[in-house]
C-alpha cells in the first residue's frame, strides 16, 4: 500500500488547495478589472440582460465548479505529465477568463471582448474535450461554465450592436 496515497497526507489537499487559490486568485483579478461606472452604465443593453445582482453569484458558483473540476480531473489524471496539462490548461483558461474582464471594462473595449471570448469559449471546451475525459464528473462541472460563456458571448455582440463603433 506505499503507493496509495492517504486521503489525510498533502496528496489529498495539494490539489484542493491549488484549486481553490486559483480560482479565487481568477475572480479577484477579474473583479479588479470590472468598473460599472458612468461609462458602463451609459452602455445600451439588450432588454434580456440579467440584472446585475445576478451576474457575482453566477461567477461565484462557475469559479467554485471550475476548481472542483481541476481537483477532480488533477485526482483522476494517470500521469504527472496529464497533471501538468491539467495546470497549464486550467491556467490559460484563467488567464482569458481576466483578460476578458480587462478589455471590455477596464480598457472599454466590448468589440476586443467579443473576439476574445471566443478564444475563452474554446479554452473551456478543450478543458472539457481534454484534460477532464477521465472523469465524466469533471466535464459535467464545466457545462455550466461553458453555458455561461455562451450566454455572456452572445450578451456581449448584443452591446457591440446597440454601441459600436468603440
Amino acid at each position: 500500500m506505499s503507493g496509495v496515497r492517504s486521503r489525510s497526507g498533502s496528496g489529498f489537499w495539494l490539489p484542493v488547495l491549488v484549486g481553490a487559490s486559483s480560482a479565487i486568485l481568477v475572480a479577484a483579478l477579474g473583479a479588479t478589472m470590472t468598473d460599472l461606472g458612468p461609462w458602463y452604465r451609459s452602455l445600451q443593453k439588450p432588454d434580456w440582460q440579467p440584472p446585475g445582482w445576478l451576474f457575482g453569484p453566477a461567477w461565484t458558483v462557475i469559479f467554485a465548479l471550475t476548481a472542483l473540476s481541476a481537483v477532480t480531473a488533477w485526482r483522476t489524471s494517470f500521469t504527472a505529465a496529464q497533471r501538468d496539462w491539467i495546470l497549464i490548461l486550467f491556467a490559460a483558461n484563467g488567464i482569458l477568463n481576466v483578460a476578458w474582464s480587462a478589455l471590455f471594462f477596464r480598457l472599454q473595449r466590448p468589440d476586443w471582448a467579443a473576439i476574445e471570448v471566443v478564444l475563452l469559449w474554446l479554452s473551456i471546451l478543450g478543458l472539457i474535450l481534454g484534460p477532464t475525459r477521465h472523469s465524466t464528473a469533471a466535464r459535467l462541472l464545466l457545462l455550466p461554465y461553458l453555458a455561461w460563456v455562451t450566454f455572456a458571448a452572445v450578451l456581449n455582440v448584443a452591446v457591440v450592436r446597440l454601441n459600436a463603433p468603440f
